[in-house]
């Protein structure tokens, strides 16, 4: 009995010490560079088997389980994140990458990885398939903080968001081609077409049905809306899944539909998610670096079939798939690159990586070690890069745009008021006018400046300057007039730059 206590307590020392040491990574992590994600999965090996010894953990099954659950809490996040307004207009070069990238992608990879790896046609087809798409918690991780230009920015997170469903499909059929377990070729066209619009059909059914419960549930604490919401992303997914749809696009279009949604507590439920989704990034890559034996993928012949893959991957297959899929879109040569070079790969392809194993394939363990040494690879050489690359080629904006929480709602119990937080930008049309002329509705009222941080009590005759943080109570039957009069002001300061 005592043993098992001690056990227990060594067991939540062990938790305690490594989210601790994960999180003081991020912050190493932007000093050095180098993506969090690279880190997170050295922590995991040093524990490992190979490593310390600390933690031995080889449960094929369970890595995949956890790795799809932390995926779709990371596309909920980053979907809730997105702006709709920029996205829509990124939304067709986006699913071209999506999918036509994707498929060229996979099949220039595969005929490097035939005979390069030496494996058959449909395997080599295989590793193609699972290292196709670019990974969303990767992109996500990389590009938050970074002032990429907004086109590009929305085109490669919309991309990330929507390709997974391709890779996945082409993974599944390749395993299923290798097992004798597949139907005709138009079964599974067929099965293709179902899944992305099944997935996007339920997506957008859950998203605004989800929207309207956060809305119109007065539930007892504004600590249960995050749970309520997430909640809504599980059951995107697993009901996709149950109908053989993409669970993953389902996941991500709910989480748009719900991101741009007005909602009461937007505030609350987008800082718990932020914090979740780190705590998701950082469970996943820790499981995936512990389910990796560093003795078996760093040897000669892994390291250096990897390479060639990961240079054919990088500098051959990427570009070309970013070049002809963005053909008869407005992207410039610079901006091509840019998104070629992005493209990161990351803990999908892993997660992927590990579907020939539950299916008992011959080479499924030289295909995981190959596939987490090219997302290794991709990850270090593109990630390190991308901010360094957007700056050369002039790619990155004049100013940082405000923050997603500058327009947040943040709830007050029950009553029936809200308080708009709005940060002033050098370039707003309000600055250096007085509270007064600022043509608000009757029922809002900026109760407290934030100057410097020092509060100003607000006056009729207050001049606004740059840098002010104006908070605006507002009945909730007009916070919409509000954030749509604020929008306003945001579009123009996006037009003047």
């Amino acid at each position: 009995m005592i043993h098992e206590i001690l056990q227990s307590n060594q067991f939540i020392l062990l938790i305690a010490l490594l989210l601790i040491t994960s999180v003081m990574v991020t912050k190493f992590s932007t000093r050095l560079g180098v993506p969090s994600l690279v880190l997170f999965i050295a922590v995991g090996m040093l524990i490992g088997s190979d490593g310390l010894n600390l933690v031995y953990f080889d449960n094929a099954e369970l890595a995949q389980v956890i790795g799809v659950i932390a995926l779709v809490i990371i596309l909920f996040e980053g979907g809730m994140l997105t702006k709709w307004s920029a996205m829509k207009k990124v939304i067709f070069p986006s699913v071209s990458m999506a999918t036509i990238g994707v498929l060229i992608t996979s099949c220039l990879v595969a005929v490097g990885s035939k005979y390069i790896l030496g494996v058959s046609w449909l395997e080599a087809f295989l590793v193609g398939s699972i290292v196709g798409s670019t990974d969303a918690a990767a992109v996500f991780a990389v590009l938050k903080g970074k002032n990429i230009r907004n086109k590009l920015e929305a085109t490669l997170e919309a991309e990330s968001g929507t390709n997974d469903p391709m890779a996945v499909f082409l993974t599944i059929t390749f395993i299923q081609l290798l097992t004798q377990e597949s139907g005709s070729i138009l079964h599974l066209i067929g099965s293709f077409f179902w899944q992305m619009g099944t997935g996007l059909a339920v997506g957008v059914l859950i998203g605004y049905g989800a929207s309207f419960a956060l809305n119109k549930i007065n539930l007892d604490s504004s600590g249960l809306y995050p749970l309520f919401a997430l909640g809504f992303a599980f059951l995107s997914y697993s009901t996709s899944s149950l109908l053989q749809a993409s669970g993953l696009l389902a996941v991500y279009v709910t989480a748009v539909v719900i991101g741009n949604s007005d909602l009461a507590y937007r505030y609350s439920i987008l800082r718990f998610h932020e914090g979740f989704g780190w705590m998701a990034q950082i469970l996943m890559f820790i499981i995936l670096g512990l389910f990796v034996f560093p003795s078996d993928v760093f040897t000669w012949n892994i390291m250096k079939d990897g390479l060639i893959i990961s240079l054919i991957l990088i500098f051959i297959a990427r570009p070309v798939a970013a070049f002809l899929s963005l053909a008869g879109f407005k992207f410039n040569y610079k901006e091509k690159l840019f998104l070629s070079w992005a493209g990161l790969r990351g803990a999908v392809p892993i997660v992927l990586a590990i579907f020939p194993m539950l299916a008992g394939l011959e080479n499924s363990q030289i295909i995981f070690n190959v596939v987490f040494f090219i997302v290794l690879t991709s990850a270090l050489v593109q990630g390190s890069s991308i901010t360094w690359l957007a700056e050369k080629f002039s790619l990155v904006s004049d100013k940082m745009a405000n923050p997603i929480h500058s327009l947040e709602l943040i709830s007050i119990g029950k009553a029936n008021v809200e308080i708009i937080e709005y940060e002033v930008s050098e370039q707003n049309e309000v600055v250096g006018q007085s509270l007064e002329t600022i043509d608000l509705p009757d029922k809002a009222l900026v109760n407290a400046i934030i100057r410097k941080g020092d509060v100003i009590t607000p006056y009729g005759q207050t001049r606004i300057e740059a840098g002010d943080i104006l908070y605006i109570m507002v009945s909730r039957n007009i916070k919409k007039q509000v954030r749509e009069l604020l929008q306003k002001i945001r579009e123009q300061e996006d037009g003047n730059v």
